[in-house]
């Protein structure tokens, strides 16, 4: 709600958990929430707005007012909801195809036909050659300088800096490729080349019935 221009594929899962008429009706239930969810959101926007202008000296709040309309101003677009069964492959692959087909629209994403630099390719290229060579530990993980040294010994990319090399891994990490968790100060200098290894700890640690499973231990 606070990127602009954003665009949202709701996505319902455990599809084989329900009868069709449940899915249909869930369905229904869910945008229609979600549609009074952002009527109620430009409402309380149009009142905060609303409030600040006629308060009594409004150039106290101009800063809150500014944010306030940058905010009213995001427009939101909601996609048809799709359900999924998660067991079934043939579900996955038409969420697939379905988030393909809406990105490839150029009204959603006007930035679709956009061309990359050949080093963006170039970099794409040898992260995977790297991410897939024997020496790559099974989680994947690497040091962000020590990928940039890594990178260097191709010579076409002999040149590539560390502010380039980290614009080029927004970009990957946009499309999951990697995974580079930049705004954690933690994280910020790790680039997780294997993005899977990271769904496996996480369903090691939060799964279905997990707190009844901690319960069950004596």
């Amino acid at each position: 709600m606070r990127v602009p221009n954003s665009v949202v594929l709701p996505v319902g899962t455990h599809v084989d958990c329900c009868r069709k008429e449940e899915v249909d009706e869930k369905r229904h239930d869910i945008m229609a929430k979600i549609v009074a969810l952002l009527a109620e959101r430009k409402s309380n926007l149009a009142h905060f707005i609303d409030n600040l202008e006629g308060s009594k000296e409004p150039e106290f709040y101009m800063d809150q007012w500014e944010r306030l309309k940058e905010m009213e101003s995001c427009t939101l677009t909601i996609l048809n909801l799709v359900a999924v069964n998660c067991r079934d492959h043939r579900d996955i692959k038409k969420l697939e195809a379905t988030i393909l087909e809406h990105v490839k629209n150029e009204e959603l994403f006007p930035e679709v036909v956009r061309v990359l630099p050949p080093i963006y390719r170039q970099v794409e290229a040898a992260i995977v050659d790297i991410a897939q060579s024997e020496e790559m530990a099974d989680h994947g993980m690497m040091d962000l300088q020590y990928l940039l040294s890594k990178l260097s010994q191709w010579e076409h990319l002999a040149n590539l800096d560390r502010e380039l090399l980290q614009d080029i891994l927004r970009y990957l990490h946009r499309i999951g490729l990697v995974v580079w968790y930049e705004e954690i100060k933690h994280l910020e200098s790790t680039v997780f080349l294997q993005p899977t290894f990271l769904i496996t700890m996480f369903k090691l640690l939060v799964r279905y019935h997990l707190v009844q499973q901690l319960e069950s231990i004596s």
